[in-house]
């Protein structure tokens, strides 16, 4: 047992309404890269959030490296060694990537330098190949910037046990192959890493072994890697194969498109150039996929045609109306529904409870609300009925929002936004973070809705879902479309080199 980093016997853990995990068990080794994985709310991130000190368990004993331990806080669980990544990061927008690492280090000098501070990052940084600016506010960072200051933070905080909670929902293909190399070089190192991922793929090409959780209990516990199939890990994480795809293209674009933005221009949260010359048509019941490589433009492009930024040139219009900088909420008004990456930082106010955030978009609209009142029986009666029909398990109205897992979160979001019945729908990352079978159910809504006849911009990184959904695909680089193509025509060679620039600009069909 010496080899033994990490040891959970006996753990439980519930919540009102909710046990979330029921007599855990769970080890990992030194020197491994250990899975857990698990359907969305199989209490994964709640089992490890009791490792990190978030949670204090109702039953059950930690033990560190063969010493018994209790954490009442998560400075307690560094202290030991342990130190987790959530998927909802805890940085302080306004301050520098420096400073975020510098917050909360046990030992800060009194006296401090600068540029020492900037080069400690920068070698850090480059040590894991994990590249930012040091002198960067963290609010100009992306999604998957972020991501890597909260690695960065952890490891220099001295953990010896890495938890990372689904670490490649937020970056591209190459980068996840990045993070991997990292990842086997600090287990290469003696750490240990634990990997919560839904990807199946990925978890095969990197742990060495995996645990399965399935409604808060163990149904495989420490098994090499190489003695399980993709199928084999699907089948322990739902109970059944791997659900078959039942989504389908649907018909040819009519000739009037819903959604229209022409030579739109636009500029990032800096004040760079971001869109350059944007031309797009979405048709009523279509599905238009944006693809392109993080931080190509996606992100303004989305912002912009939601409404929250406004473009510099050009114009938008929706069913041949101009709509150009009118704001989102006359675009909401307007039927144009938003699901954006940042779940907790766009889309939902995660210390409010489920049904104020249910009504935010909605609150002063009949029958929701009487003239300037709500009528709050209604908003809990709605609230009910959008947890019931996208079967957000455990959650109740007065619910605080922060409480639901990553992918109960998207889903309440997504019934949110399809309860607006919209014209047209934004969709960011739609199943960024999910489970395989949960992943499935948000693409057939999204589907259902294009087939009632909404007009749906897909944004992913996803190459393989931006095929499959896509009834059109458009391809994005340095905040240009370089090319469209019909979805039955696309193949992932063409795409990928026009992903990569390197391939000539053809005219927007």
């Amino acid at each position: 047992m010496a080899d033994i980093a990490v040891a959970m016997v006996g753990i439980d853990k519930a919540f009102p309404g909710v046990v979330a995990n029921r007599g855990v068990e769970f080890s990992a080794r030194w020197g491994e890269v250990h899975a857990l994985l698990g359907e969305n709310g199989a209490g994964k991130t709640t089992l490890m959030s009791i490792l990190a000190g978030l949670y204090r368990p109702d039953a059950g004993q930690i033990h560190v490296d063969g010493q018994p331990v209790t954490f009442h806080s998560p400075k307690d669980a560094i202290e030991h060694g342990v130190g987790m990544v959530y998927q909802h990061y805890r940085l302080v927008a306004s301050q520098t990537v420096a400073e975020n690492l510098l917050l909360g280090l046990p030992r800060a000098p009194f006296r401090l330098s600068a540029r020492s501070l900037v080069r400690e990052v920068r070698e850090l940084s480059q040590r894991y190949h994990l590249q930012v600016d040091p002198q960067r506010p963290v609010w100009q960072l992306s999604v998957g910037e972020q991501q890597r200051v909260e690695i960065l933070k952890t490891l220099q905080r001295g953990a010896t046990i890495l938890i990372l909670d689904e670490p490649t929902a937020v970056l591209t293909p190459q980068e996840s192959e990045d993070l991997m190399r990292t990842l086997r070089q600090i287990a290469a190192e003696g750490r240990t890493v634990i990997l919560i991922s839904h990807k199946l793929e990925e978890v095969r090409s990197v742990a060495d072994r995996v645990t399965v959780l399935r409604g808060g209990a163990v149904v495989a516990s420490g098994q090499p890697i190489e003695s399980l199939s993709t199928r084999d890990l699907a089948r322990l994480m739902v109970g059944d194969d791997l659900p078959s795809s039942r989504v389908a293209h649907g018909a040819p674009p009519g000739d009037e498109p819903r959604l229209v933005l022409k030579e739109v221009d636009g500029v990032d949260a800096r004040g760079l150039p971001a869109l350059r010359r944007v031309c797009l048509e979405v048709h009523k019941g279509e599905i238009l996929g944006i693809a392109g490589v993080a931080g190509n433009g996606q992100h303004e492009l989305a912002q912009v045609v939601a409404g929250l930024r406004l473009p510099t040139r050009g114009s938008i219009t929706l069913d041949g109306k101009d709509v150009t900088g009118v704001g989102a909420r006359r675009m909401t008004r307007l039927g144009v529904a938003h699901i954006p990456e940042d779940r907790l930082g766009e889309g939902l106010v995660g210390n409010l409870p489920l049904a104020d955030n249910a009504v935010l978009k909605s609150y002063d609209q009949p029958p929701l609300a009487w003239g300037p009142f709500l009528n709050l029986q209604r908003v809990v009666r709605f609230t009910q009925m959008l947890l019931e029909r996208f079967s957000i398990r455990g959650a109740r109205p007065d619910s605080p929002t922060r409480l639901l897992s990553g992918g109960q979160l998207q889903r309440f979001l997504l019934a949110r936004e399809m309860a607006l019945n919209p014209r047209a729908i934004v969709a960011v990352h739609p199943t960024r973070g999910l489970d395989v079978a949960a992943t499935l159910q948000v693409q057939e809504w999204l589907v259902a809705a294009r087939d009632d006849g909404a007009a749906v911009l897909l944004i992913s990184e996803d190459l393989d879902e931006v095929m499959q959904l896509g009834d059109r695909i458009a391809v994005m680089y340095e905040g240009e479309i370089v090319g469209t193509m019909p979805a039955h025509a696309a193949d992932r060679e063409t795409i990928g080199l026009m992903m990569a620039g390197g391939h000539k600009k053809v005219a927007v069909s």
